[in-house]
């Protein structure tokens, strides 16, 4: 029978099966950071229980970190240090792998996992935290656990869980100018809506997303969950597999060999049966930007805000109504015409080599506009180090962008990067919920090379039209 690249994995993992349904999954990697972590160390300690397997997992600390260059030795929130605290006291009693935030591997979790090799395909990873889709970029079965759920993880390397439908996300044609994964990832949310992947592991096919690199293919994953699935993968090629050679954790020698043969299995077979099928016209894709307070409020730069008259179903014109007021817009205002405040390039979405490339070459040789401020977060301290090699620090310190040390950053509001009330920003994120990136702040989902557009102009632009 026919399977899909989910269906095996899945057959693949399974350790268990009960009679109503549920599964027992083996867990391959486990990614730990210090925000869903300190509860689950706690039960194992409480229960006076080892870990499985230490060196399955690997923690960083990212969502609490500071990202000024003095946050060694300052960091102001009690909360945030006790929790960072706890991550290097519960790693070394359990002798758990740990990136120390001065390490230059610090990162993002969701950077730091692919980019050390420790994601691969064929494998099953989760973390506390939902954006672990972004794994499946790589062919991995990615997705996130609540805290009782990471306890148990460590303690039995498995997981229990219901067996997700199955839905394929084709994506065929040639993307236009300035159109990139962000854009098509919003496309995808916009056309199903922030619930339309419920209950679904999804898989994206199609000649635009065979011809993404690996940073755009993790772009594409990382905003399924935004969709409502569990998981977003796309099967392993050439472009995987020249991805992940070398990295620190991947195989080596006849290891390597073998691993890359078994990869090449992977792909769905012809004729496998989705539950869902969705197909999506990659070059009638335009560079989009959110409008309202849930990634499927999005629509092409060129567009005007939209009214509540524009929707049929009442309560979804009294969630736009609210949503509006929120965002301070009025329908029928150009989205080209909406000033910003700030700009923020970074997020376990978009902060990879390739995000700040496509940022620095708008911004290379201009300025921002006066009344802007912004700040550009590398996703790791890799990331950081290959950008500022390239010179990419440099330009856009010219422009008047601040360049950050790596973390989650103004993405989740849980450090010292946080907008204001009223504040509007033009954000690479994945969440522009009301209060994500500070209370009353303001959020515009966009790619990089919108988002630096944005900040130059003074007001959401179409980087299409950028002299």
């Amino acid at each position: 029978m026919a399977r899909t690249l989910y269906d095996k994995i899945w057959d693949a993992h399974v350790v268990h099966r009960y009679d109503n349904g549920d599964c027992v999954i083996y867990i391959d990697r486990h990614l730990v950071q210090e925000v869903s972590s300190p509860q689950a160390f706690g039960g194992l300690l409480d229960a006076k229980r080892k870990l499985h397997r230490p060196s399955a997992a690997l923690a960083v600390p990212d969502h609490n970190v500071p990202t000024t260059s003095d946050r060694a030795e300052r960091i102001d929130d009690p909360e945030a240090a006790l929790q960072l605290e706890m991550l290097i006291k519960n790693t070394k009693s359990f002798g758990m792998p740990y990136i120390t935030m001065t390490d230059e591997r610090q990162g993002i979790v969701h950077v730091i996992g692919p980019e050390q090799g420790m994601t691969l395909p064929g494998v099953t990873l989760v973390c506390g935290d939902s954006h672990t889709s972004t794994h499946g970029a790589l062919g991995a079965l990615a997705f996130g656990i609540g805290t009782s759920e990471i306890e148990h993880v460590l303690a039995t390397q498995c997981h229990v869980m219901t067996k997700s439908k199955s839905m394929r996300v084709a994506m065929d044609g040639a993307l236009g100018m300035g159109v990139t994964a962000k854009d098509m990832a919003l496309e995808v949310i916009a056309t199903i809506g922030t619930a339309g992947g419920t209950g679904h592991a999804v898989e994206y096919t199609g000649s635009a997303v065979r011809g993404l690199s690996m940073e755009g293919r993790m772009t594409l994953c990382n905003l399924t969950i935004e969709a409502g699935a569990r998981t977003g993968m796309v099967a392993p090629d050439e472009t995987t597999f020249a991805y992940i050679k070398g990295r620190p954790m991947a195989p080596k020698g006849e290891m390597w060999e073998r691993a890359v043969a078994h990869w090449r299995t992977l792909a769905s077979d012809p004729g496998a049966v989705f539950d869902t099928e969705v197909k999506i016209d990659a070059a009638r894709i335009a560079p989009r930007v959110t409008w309202g307070t849930s990634p499927e409020d999005s629509l092409p730069i060129t567009a005007v805000v939209p009214s509540p008259a524009d929707y049929k179903d009442a309560n979804k014109a009294k969630a736009v109504a609210r949503a509006l007021d929120y965002m301070g817009l009025t329908p029928g205002t150009k989205l080209s015409d909406v000033k910003i405040d700030r700009v923020f390039i970074g997020s376990c979405t978009n902060s990879r080599i390739e995000d700040l490339r496509a940022a620095s070459a708008v911004v290379k040789g201009k300025k921002l506009a006066a009344h802007v401020s912004a700040m550009v977060v590398p996703g790791s301290g890799l990331v950081k180090k290959q950008a500022e090699q390239e010179g990419l620090d440099r330009i856009f310190i010219a422009a008047g962008f601040e360049w950050r040390e790596p973390g989650c950053s103004m993405c989740v509001g849980m450090n010292p990067d946080r907008l204001e009330p009223g504040e509007r920003c033009a954000a690479t994120s994945n969440r522009n919920f009301e209060g994500r990136q500070g209370k009353g702040g303001r959020t515009h989902l966009m790619s990089p090379a919108m988002a630096a557009a944005a900040g130059i102009a003074g007001k959401l632009t179409d980087v299409r039209h950028m002299a």
